[in-house]
């Protein structure tokens, strides 16, 4: 049997076994209310005619029948009682209904009556049958008790009237039987619905295979509700992201990055989104979840990319290298083609002239890196970023007051931090009016830290992008696929203690300018070499 019916069959019978009790309970009550009744309105009869002068006269002169007989029969056929029997302290009738059993002794104790008390709602097997009775004394005027007046009524009228009441009291538990069947049906069919039909063990088979899907996975995933409320999460998801996720936590409470908060609050399909938690990269993937037609909430699942990114990083600062010693070898091997051939001219002077020319030019930027940057990474990185601005017609130069005379401790992340920031002045520079297009880079060593600055020829930041540069997906370029490298320089910076801020928009004279500052990133030596 189904678990649902299971329940709505308890359900049922809870319902009908408190009916029943219920009615029994209500029957019997009603019952003795009855009997209470009918025996208050014999006593009151019994006491109106203990109190008639008349009768207290005769019963004092211990006169049987006559003018008691009357009244008795009297009282009996104006009350509809089954019987008023008046006796002396000897218990002998001197009025019954019957008139042969006058001057007998009654069937019934009077004994405590006869001391002064009276007796209500007695239940009595007498001449006349089962009663209900009540008796009282009857007193002189003095408070002598004389005898006795026993007023009883059949003992079916209270039978009579609790068979009456009893259709309406089962037609209104047979109601209340009906209204708890209903509610239990509906209750169960809600049930069904809730459940989608699935019985207490397929809900805990699902509940184990739930729990084993969301910690037995290496992605993080975070499901939130139509009202933005995290629904479910599982420890893989609070790692990525550096945050906990409490259950039922409202979105607008929770640190998470612009871009996993727009994917969350528009419950779009979302493929491959790379964004920035804490301090690392995630890949995103975002699903709305639908129901019967209705979005019910939205899942995301992220993968970590630290790892990947960086190497993705470093792959690019060989590849750009790679690229600006290409670009020299052709341009070296280009002039030393024109060299040989003034030579074999015989042109000797201006092969001379040539050669200081070349000596110069190729010699700028090496030299001015050299000089003022002693470690070999940032050496590298500054050539081929130089590289790369003589390919596109700009030019790329190291501030005259620039000083790094130790290394760097870590060059993944100063690579990180100047590498974004310069190919950033790049691209501002490029785009913009102004020729010709420059970048300058400042380096300048202050103990273990160290300083960067970083300016364009560039049009300068708009207003409506300054404060929300450095998050991630918001950038200039018109090609998607960007909007990172300013999230990651300054993660990159933050994670190490450090910082990059936009020190100043841009004005008439140049572009935007960029700071960093990044503590520990240079060792107490001086590199040789």
């Amino acid at each position: 049997m189904r678990f649902s019916r299971q329940i709505l069959l308890l359900q049922v019978g809870v319902v009908v076994l408190m009916l029943g009790l219920g009615l029994a309970l209500t029957s019997w009550q009603l019952r003795e209310t009855l009997n209470e009744q009918y025996g208050e309105r014999a006593l009151a009869i019994a006491r109106s005619v203990a109190v008639d002068p008349v009768v207290v006269s005769e019963v004092a002169a211990n006169r049987a029948g006559g003018e008691l007989e009357v009244r008795s029969l009297e009282v009996t056929k104006r009350t509809k009682s089954l019987f008023v029997v008046i006796t002396n302290v000897d218990g002998i009738r001197l009025a019954h209904p019957d008139s042969h059993l006058i001057g007998q002794k009654v069937s019934t104790p009077f004994a405590d009556v006869i001391k002064g008390n009276e007796v209500v709602s007695a239940v009595e097997e007498g001449t006349r049958g089962l009663s209900v009775r009540s008796k009282t004394p009857i007193k002189t005027a003095q408070e002598r008790v004389i005898g006795e007046v026993s007023v009883g009524f059949e003992f079916d009228d209270p039978i009579d009237e609790f068979n009456r009441l009893l259709p309406p009291t089962l037609l209104y538990a047979g109601g209340a039987l009906l209204l708890g069947v209903g509610a239990s049906a509906l209750l169960n069919r809600r049930l069904r619905r809730v459940t989608h039909g699935l019985e207490p063990h397929e809900l805990s088979e699902l509940l184990y295979e739930r729990e084993a899907v969301l910690h037995g996975i290496g992605e993080g995933v975070l499901a939130v509700d139509a009202a933005n409320r995290v629904s479910v999460r599982n420890e893989e998801a609070e790692r990525l992201l550096g945050i906990s996720l409490p259950l039922n936590a409202d979105l607008s409470s929770l640190d998470l990055s612009p871009r996993l908060r727009k994917a969350l609050d528009e419950g779009l399909p979302v493929d491959n989104l790379l964004a920035v938690a804490g301090n690392r990269v995630l890949v995103i993937n975002s699903r709305a979840v639908v129901r019967d037609d209705h979005v019910i909430g939205t899942v995301l699942t992220f993968r970590d990319r630290t790892d990947l990114d960086t190497l993705s990083r470093e792959l690019d600062g060989i590849r750009a290298l790679s690229d600006g010693l290409r670009a020299q070898r052709h341009e070296f091997s280009n002039r030393l083609h024109t060299l040989s051939g003034l030579l074999q001219l015989g042109h000797t002077g201006e092969a001379v002239e040539y050669l200081q020319t070349i000596t110069e030019s190729t010699g700028n930027i090496s030299t001015e890196a050299s000089e003022a940057v002693s470690d070999p990474y940032l050496q590298a990185l500054l050539v081929a970023k130089t590289e790369q601005a003589q390919e596109k017609g700009m030019t790329l130069r190291v501030s005259d007051d620039s000083w790094v005379p130790s290394s760097v401790t870590d060059p993944i992340a100063v690579n990180t931090v100047v590498g974004n920031l310069v190919d950033n002045a790049l691209h501002a520079a490029r785009m913009g009016p102004r020729r010709p297009a420059t970048v300058e880079v400042a380096l300048l060593a202050d103990g273990d830290t160290l300083h960067v600055s970083v300016v364009d020829s560039g049009p300068g930041v708009a207003p409506e992008l300054r404060d929300r540069l450095f998050d991630e997906g918001v950038s200039t370029k018109l090609s998607p696929g960007h909007g990172l490298g300013l999230a990651l320089a300054r993660q990159a910076a933050r994670a190490r203690g450090g910082d990059v801020w936009l020190a100043n928009p841009g004005d008439e004279e140049n572009g935007a300018l960029f700071v960093a500052a990044l503590p520990g990133m240079l060792s107490a030596g001086r590199v040789e070499g």
